[in-house]
């Protein structure tokens, strides 16, 4: 199997996920996956950009302190 492509448990454990969190995501097309056969594998690049989309910015603190 190529280096970027994980299994379901392997793609689950890189993203500290369980393994039925991940079966949902593909039932909801939530996240991009490849499908070979019956054995459905995700694109480490797919789980980089879903990291990279889903990061929340912090508050930006005004001069007195109060985030807004």
């Amino acid at each position: 199997m190529p280096d970027n492509l994980l299994s379901l448990t392997e793609a689950a454990a890189a993203l500290h996920l369980k393994p039925s969190t991940m079966r949902a995501w593909v039932l909801r097309r939530k996240i991009p996956f490849v499908k070979l056969g019956r054995r459905v594998l995700f694109r480490r690049s797919d789980l980089e950009a879903l990291i990279a989309t889903s990061v929340v910015p912090a508050h930006a603190e005004t001069a007195n302190g109060v985030c807004r």
